[in-house]
Parts: C-alpha cells; sequence; structure tokens
C-alpha cells in the first residue's frame, strides 16, 4: 500500500534474492523496499569478508547481487560505518521503521548492541532464520545443553522435520521513488591489483547467484552420485565447490538440502553421506555460538601448555608449498592459484604443519582465513581445531597423517600433484610422492634436482612424528 513506510533490508552474508526469508518479509510488509550492504570496521570480529580471497569474491558476489536486484526493479546500497549508525542514517532519510534481515550467527553479541541501539531510536530490527538448517537451539541434548560430539547431534537432527521448504526469489521488489546515494564498489578497492594474485580465480569461480544455481545443479546432476567414494580423491572433481557460494550466502542450506531429495534409490547412501557434511557446518556453528573465540581458544583446556614450535621457515616452507612432500605442496599451491583447497588434502596439509612441524594450529587457521574463498569463521576454526586434536569431537592428537601414505592411497597416480606441482610431472609413478626416495638415473629422467629444482624434504617424518606424540605424552602426564 502507498501509505506504508518502506522497510530497510540488510545484506549480510546472504547475498542472493532466492529462499531469503528477510527479503520476503521486507516485501510482505508492503511498502518500497530499501536494500543495503554495509562495510563495516575491521576490528569486528567476523563480521564481513575473513581474509584476501574471500574480499576478491565480495566485490563479485556484490556486482551479481546489484544486478539481479536492478532486474527486479531495485537498487543496492552500499555504505561504509558502523551498522547502526549507517542503519540509523538510513532509516532518517527515508521514512523506514523497520529493519529486515536475516540471522548471522557469528555475530550474535555485535547484532544484540546494534539492536539495542537501533531500538533507542525508534527502529525495530526483525531477524530471520535461514543461514543454518535449522536453528541451532533446536538441536540440544536430554538435558538441555549444546553437544559437544558430532554423531548425537546428526542424531538428534534427523529426528526434526525436514529444514524448512525454501522460498522462491521473488518476482519484483517494491522500490522508492529514489533512492538513497551509494558509496561505488570500484572506490572499496576490494580487488588486488599489484600484484594480482587472484588473476587465475576467474578461471576456477563463478561469484554469485547463478554461479550458485550453476554448481548445485552440475553436482546433482554428476558428482553426488560417486560422493561419498570420489570426494576423498583430490584429483576427481567429485565435491559440490558449494562451500563459497555458502559462506557468502549466495545459496541457503535449506535449498540445497531439498535439492538431494528424489534420487534415485542407488543414490541414497551418496545423499545421506553429502548431507551429513551439510549438518557439520550447523554444528561448527553451534560450538562458535558456545565459544564465539575458536578461532583463538583450545576448545580443550588439556592443549593450553602444548610446548609450540617457532618454525617461521617451516611456516614460510608450507604455506608456499615448499616442504618436499608432494601432497602437500600440492595443496598448498592449489590454495594459492585457485583459493580452494580438496578437502582431503586440507586435513594432510593441516596435520603436517600441526604434528610434523609443530607449529600451533592457530597460525594455520589464520593463512587459511586469508587465502580460501570459502573462508568460515565457525568450520575454519573447529576443523582446524579438530586436526589438533584440541577441539569438539576431535581427531586425537596421536593420529598423525603420514604424508607420503596419504598421497599414495588418494592420488595413486599422482595426477593431483602433478597438476599443481609440475616440476614432477614427468617423474615416474612409483616415486610421485616419494621423490627423496627416487635414485638418481630416476630423477635425472625426470629433469628433477632435489634441492634445485623441487625441495628436498623440510623435516623427516618420522623424526616429526615420535617428536610430536613425545611433547604429547608429556603434556598429558
Amino acid at each position: 500500500m502507498a501509505d506504508q513506510k518502506p522497510s530497510i533490508l540488510w545484506f549480510r552474508k546472504d547475498l542472493r534474492l532466492d529462499d531469503n526469508a528477510a527479503l520476503h518479509a521486507a516485501i510482505e510488509a508492503g511498502g518500497a523496499v530499501i536494500p543495503v550492504y554495509i562495510r563495516e570496521p575491521g576490528d569486528l570480529r567476523n563480521v564481513g569478508p575473513l581474509g584476501g580471497a574471500q574480499v576478491w569474491w565480495l566485490h563479485h558476489s556484490l556486482v551479481a547481487l546489484k544486478a539481479e536486484l536492478t532486474s527486479l526493479g531495485s537498487d543496492l546500497i552500499l555504505a561504509t560505518g558502523r551498522a547502526q549508525d549507517v542503519l540509523a542514517d538510513l532509516a532518517e532519510q527515508t521514512g523506514a521503521a523497520t529493519v529486515y534481515v536475516n540471522r548471522a550467527y557469528e555475530r550474535t553479541l555485535t547484532d544484540r548492541e546494534i539492536a539495542i541501539a537501533l531500538k533507542e531510536k525508534g527502529i525495530a530490527i526483525r531477524a530471520f532464520h535461514g543461514q543454518l538448517l535449522h536453528e541451532p537451539k533446536s538441536i540440544r541434548t536430554g538435558s538441555g545443553n549444546p553437544f559437544k560430539v558430532f554423531t548425537p547431534f546428526w542424531n538428534a537432527m534427523q529426528r526434526l522435520a525436514e529444514p524448512h521448504p525454501p522460498i522462491d526469489p521473488p518476482e519484483a521488489i517494491p522500490a522508492p521513488d529514489s533512492f538513497p546515494e551509494s558509496e561505488d564498489l570500484d572506490g572499496w578497492n576490494l580487488l588486488p591489483t599489484k600484484p594480482d594474485w587472484a588473476a587465475g580465480f576467474s578461471d576456477h569461480w563463478q561469484p554469485g547467484e547463478a554461479g550458485a544455481r550453476e554448481s548445485l545443479e552440475d553436482f546433482i546432476d554428476g558428482e553426488l552420485h560417486d560422493y561419498k567414494r570420489g570426494r576423498d580423491l583430490p584429483a576427481v572433481d567429485a565435491t559440490s565447490l558449494l562451500s563459497p557460494h555458502l559462506a557468502l550466502g549466495e545459496i541457503s542450506p535449506a535449498r540445497i538440502w531439498h535439492a538431494t531429495s528424489g534420487q534415485p534409490k542407488k543414490a541414497v547412501e551418496e545423499v545421506g553421506h553429502f548431507r551429513r557434511e551439510l549438518a557439520w557446518r550447523d554444528f561448527c556453528y553451534s560450538l562458535l555460538i558456545e565459544q564465539p573465540d575458536l578461532d583463538e581458544t583450545n576448545w580443550s583446556d588439556g592443549f593450553e601448555g602444548f610446548p609450540w614450535e617457532s618454525d617461521e621457515k617451516g611456516f614460510h616452507a608450507w604455506s608456499k608449498g615448499q616442504t618436499g612432500y608432494p601432497i602437500v605442496d600440492a595443496g598448498m599451491r592449489q590454495l594459492w592459484q585457485t583459493g580452494f583447497m580438496h578437502n582431503r588434502v586440507r586435513m594432510i596439509a593441516a596435520s603436517f604443519l600441526i604434528k610434523d612441524l609443530m607449529i600451533d594450529w592457530r597460525r594455520g587457521e589464520k593463512w587459511f582465513r586469508d587465502t580460501l574463498v570459502d573462508a568460515d569463521p565457525a568450520s575454519n576454526a573447529a576443523n582446524w581445531q579438530w586436526v589438533a586434536g584440541c577441539g569438539a569431537d576431535a581427531s586425537p592428537f596421536f593420529r598423525i597423517f603420514n604424508p607420503i601414505l596419504q598421497g599414495e592411497k588418494f592420488d595413486p597416480d599422482g595426477d593431483y600433484v602433478k597438476t599443481y606441482v609440475p616440476e614432477l610431472q614427468k617423474l615416474e609413478r612409483k616415486y610421485i610422492h616419494r621423490p627423496f626416495d627416487a635414485p638418481a638415473a630416476t630423477l635425472q629422467k625426470a629433469g628433477i634436482t632435489l634441492g634445485t629444482t623441487y625441495p628436498k624434504p623440510i623435516i623427516d617424518h618420522g623424526f616429526a612424528r615420535d617428536r610430536a606424540l613425545s611433547a604429547y605424552k608429556a603434556l598429558r602426564s
């Protein structure tokens, strides 16, 4: 109705029109809708993109979102500042009395402060569910406490009703007579230039809601049907590649969940395995809600005195993919070149940093935050703690991945290694994961000089394993 006050729609990590409950409610309110994305101060934990790679993604995602909004007769306002100040100014300019927003569970404390500040100015906030499969407080133990182990969490989730049916995107969005002034996205300087380290990212990714839909459709039609086996093979494109789209909310987990329904009977196990991964994301957020500094503080107090090494040379070699262990190096180079790393290799690379080099897991978590396009405040921190053995439902510290055997098991022909470590391309299969064991004639034939064209191992795995276990034993005693 014409006399209805306009509403402010605050986009955050929900950069989509499909299955967007806040958008739907704002339209239902009856007045004009004013969409806004706010670049907030960098000292607020987890409120925006987590690092450089995700900043690149954000730029392209905002471009895509603005185009989608424009096609429906709307627009996207960009603003910089504290959210409560920007929202209050917009409300004053437009006469809006309500802000519609989807809950972002990584910023619960910040959002409470914003809601209080706006309420004092007569502005209401209406928040909606949609970033997780279920509201975190709906999955609790019999005593009402959050789960600390995933399998009981997953079992409890399966006893709930299915995640909400996704809401289709609107056909039009009511616009005001004129939109408030917007900042220029290019002026935010989100894209790297000198050097343009993200130059190759566009060859691998299509940020935005359309890219998310395409990735989902491709996965449902193909890789889902061999997911349980294929997801562990880094040389095979068998994962969904949806995690970057989920990280900035270009697609909802409920939309993904329901898209996997109705599969052939033979795919039931594959669907179940994939849905567990979506549930693991919910589980990680339940941990983050309980411990907002999950990226900095051990979940388990028993690890507080662990004797981490200060090994700058080792960390540099690891971060650049120059450890001398091909599967680790391939993963770290894939990360640098594409902003992504295969999940199995993430575990191998993380184990190597934590247990072979005995470098604090927090340094690895920060590196992944900055270099992953799918950086996620809950999953990133929880998964690093899982590998380190200090997290909830963690892999025990004494489970130490052998990078040689892991490579031979999950990349048996060395195709993944050869893709990202091209200096080993001519090395025969037998030695692709252990070039340091190859005879001199074999290395010469492959054009490899260890220590020159490819590094020698920066540490002996057997020695490193014994050192780590001794340190753990001393801590436990």
